[in-house]
C-alpha cells in the first residue's frame, strides 16, 4: 500500500525543485528522454503526442497548456523585478536592459541576411534565435558561478527577464492566428476580474484558479496563443506586501508554482518538443540548410555581438556603467551563455513553422546550439572563476 509523503517530505521536495540546477537537469532529463524515445522508438513517441485528448493532442496540451505555468511564473517574475526589483530604477538597469535589446535584434537580423542570400532560404523562423532560456542560463550560472561576481548574476537574470518579455510580445504580435473579437473580448473581462479581485483585496485561490483557466480558455479561442495568458495574469498581480501580510501574493505564488512549473510544466513540454527524429540526412543538412544556419549563427554569434556591443554603446553613449565589480569578458561569455535557447526557441520553433521538415531542422540546430552555447559559457565564466579573473577585488571601474 502506498501511503502519501509526509508534509516534511513534500517540503523537502518542492525546495529541491525550487533551485535553478534542479529544474535545469529535470529539463535537460526530459530533453534527452525525448530524443531517445523519439528515434528508438518512433511510432510510441507519435502515438503518444498525436493522442487527443479534449480540443488537443497531448503535444499541444504540453506547448499551449502546461506550459502557461511557465510563462505565469515569467509574468509574476517580471512584475516583482518592475516593482521593486532589477526593472524598478530603469536608469540602474540600463546597460543590461540595452543589451537585451541588442541580444533580440542582432540574431533575428543574422537570421534573416542568411536565408535572404539564400535562394532557399525561409525567413519564417527569424523570432527563433531571438529567446534566451531563463531557466538553464540561471542553472548553468549556479554551477559554474563560484568566484564570479555577485553582480554578474543580477546583470543575466535582468538581461534574460527583459529577453522574455521580448520574446512574450513577439509571440502574442507575430504568431497570432485569426482574431475573434468576442473571445478575446471575454478574455479581457477575466483580466480586468482578476486585476480588481487583486486590488480590492478579495479572492482566494479557488476563485483566481478557475478564473485562470478561463481566461486561458478564452484567449485560446479567440486566436491569440493561450500561454499568453499565464503572462498577462502574472503581471496583474499584486506585488506589495499589506501591513501585517507575511508575503504578497506575487512572492506567495512564485513560491508555490516554481516547483510545479520545473518539476511537472517545462519538463513536460520539453519531452514533446524535442522529440526529433535525427536521420542522417537531417544531420547532413545542418551544415548547408539556410534555416539551420541562421538560427546556429544567430545564437553563438548574434547573442555575444549583440549583447556585448549595445552594452559597450550604452556605457559610451549615456551615463549609466557597468557594476565596477564586471569585466567586459564577463559581458561576453555572459552574451555567449545567452545563446542557450532552449524552452522558448523550440517552442517558438513550432509557432513558425507549424510542422515540416524545417521544423525538425530547426528544433535539431536550437538543441545543439544550445548545447554549445551552454559548454563554451559556462565553461569561459568557470574558467574566469578559478583563475580570479573574475573576482570582485580586482578594483578596476568601467570606463563611461
Amino acid at each position: 500500500m502506498i501511503t502519501p509523503a509526509s508534509p516534511s517530505t513534500r517540503e523537502r521536495l518542492t525546495s529541491l525543485l525550487r533551485r535553478d540546477t534542479v529544474g535545469g537537469l529535470l529539463m535537460l532529463l526530459a530533453a534527452v528522454t525525448a530524443l531517445l524515445w523519439a528515434n528508438l522508438g518512433t511510432a510510441g513517441y507519435e502515438a503518444v503526442s498525436t493522442f487527443v485528448i479534449g480540443p488537443m493532442d497531448v503535444a499541444h496540451w504540453a506547448s499551449s497548456g502546461v506550459l502557461t505555468i511557465f510563462f505565469f511564473l515569467a509574468g509574476l517574475e517580471l512584475k516583482q523585478e518592475f516593482t521593486d526589483g532589477s526593472l524598478a530604477e530603469p536608469r540602474k538597469a540600463l546597460v543590461p536592459i540595452a543589451a537585451a535589446v541588442g541580444g533580440i535584434i542582432v540574431p533575428a537580423l543574422i537570421y534573416l541576411v542568411i536565408n535572404g542570400a539564400h535562394p532557399a532560404g525561409d525567413h519564417r523562423g527569424w523570432a527563433v534565435p531571438m529567446a534566451t532560456d531563463i531557466a538553464f542560463v540561471m542553472a548553468i550560472l549556479a554551477i559554474v558561478g563560484r568566484g564570479l561576481p555577485r553582480a554578474l548574476r543580477a546583470f543575466l537574470l535582468t538581461l534574460a527577464i527583459v529577453d522574455d518579455l521580448g520574446a512574450i510580445l513577439v509571440i502574442a504580435v507575430a504568431f497570432t492566428a485569426d482574431l475573434s473579437p468576442v473571445w478575446l473580448l471575454a478574455a479581457l473581462a477575466c483580466f480586468v476580474l482578476w486585476w480588481l479581485l487583486q486590488y480590492r483585496r478579495r479572492g482566494a485561490w479557488y476563485v483566481f484558479l478557475p478564473l485562470g483557466v478561463l481566461a486561458w480558455w478564452c484567449l485560446h479561442a479567440s486566436g491569440v496563443h493561450a500561454t499568453i495568458a499565464g503572462v498577462v495574469l502574472g503581471l496583474l498581480t499584486r506585488a506589495r506586501r499589506d501591513p501585517g501580510e507575511a508575503a504578497a501574493p506575487v512572492q506567495r505564488w512564485q513560491h508555490r508554482w516554481q516547483p510545479i512549473s520545473s518539476g511537472l510544466a517545462v519538463p513536460v513540454f520539453a519531452l514533446f518538443a524535442a522529440g526529433v527524429t535525427l536521420e542522417p540526412e537531417l544531420l547532413g543538412q545542418l551544415f548547408s540548410d539556410p534555416v539551420a544556419l541562421g538560427v546556429a549563427a544567430g545564437f553563438m554569434l548574434g547573442k555575444p555581438i549583440g549583447i556585448t556591443l549595445t552594452a559597450w554603446l550604452t556605457t559610451r553613449l549615456t551615463g549609466a556603467a557597468l557594476d565596477p565589480s564586471l569585466h567586459w569578458r564577463h559581458v561576453l561569455a555572459g552574451g555567449l551563455l545567452a545563446g542557450v535557447g532552449f524552452t522558448v526557441a523550440i517552442f517558438v520553433t513550432e509557432l513558425a513553422f507549424g510542422g515540416g521538415p524545417e521544423q525538425d531542422i530547426a528544433k535539431t540546430a536550437v538543441l545543439l546550439t544550445s548545447a554549445c552555447a551552454a559548454v563554451l559559457g559556462g565553461g569561459l565564466l568557470a574558467l574566469m572563476g578559478r583563475t580570479g579573473t573574475a573576482t570582485a577585488g580586482s578594483g578596476v571601474r568601467q570606463t563611461r
